[in-house]
């Protein structure tokens, strides 16, 4: 599970965490300003909270980064999996779906994050997310072989909204967004 924690993309909200815990640190007088420099430009470079961790990990109280927070799992290998209804969004998803089915419906979900990370993996099924309209979805970093990503999650974005940042794979299977119907 820390594997895939370390692995997901840090946002700027996060790096901008990091930052201020250094530069406290050279406050209190725990690392020069020199090793402060050094340490925010390697912050600022960043794509992983692995790579965040690494910054701060020798500081006491580490990174109270959202990271620290458990992601949800969810794993379909031949079946089927639904995230629906009432639940509380955290700022890590991790979906994998082999060859059966996996829909997380955001709709009526509570979101108190800026920004969410999915971790995406599809072998040959299919994934369905629906986002509330106002939502940003940005399909960042996702390798496809012979399958498909669909975003139809296209209406305006809402200022303070949350962004739903995709990272993964897919295989066979399709991975679709999309607004929820009218």
């Amino acid at each position: 599970m820390t594997d895939v924690v370390g692995n997901v993309r840090a946002s700027d909200d996060d790096r901008e965490q990091a930052a201020e815990r250094l530069r406290v640190a050279a406050g209190e007088g725990r690392i020069s300003l020199d090793e402060l420099n050094e340490r925010l430009d390697a912050t600022y470079r960043a794509k992983t909270y692995a790579e965040l961790a690494l910054v701060t990990s020798d500081l006491p109280g580490g990174l109270a980064l959202s990271s620290t927070e458990e992601p949800l799992v969810l794993r379909s290998h031949s079946g089927s999996i639904q995230q629906v209804g009432e639940w509380v969004v955290p700022a890590r998803l991790v979906a994998e779906c082999g060859w059966g089915s996996l829909k997380i419906d955001f709709t009526r979900a509570t979101c108190r994050h800026r920004e969410v990370a999915l971790d995406a993996t599809l072998g040959g099924g299919g994934m369905t997310v629906i986002v509330p309209r106002g939502w940003t979805v940005r399909v960042e970093n996702v390798t496809t072989g012979m399958g498909s990503v669909v975003n139809k999650a296209d209406a305006p974005s809402v200022a303070g909204m949350p962004v739903l940042r995709v990272n993964g794979r897919v295989g066979m299977g399709t991975l679709k967004f999309k607004h929820p119907r009218r």
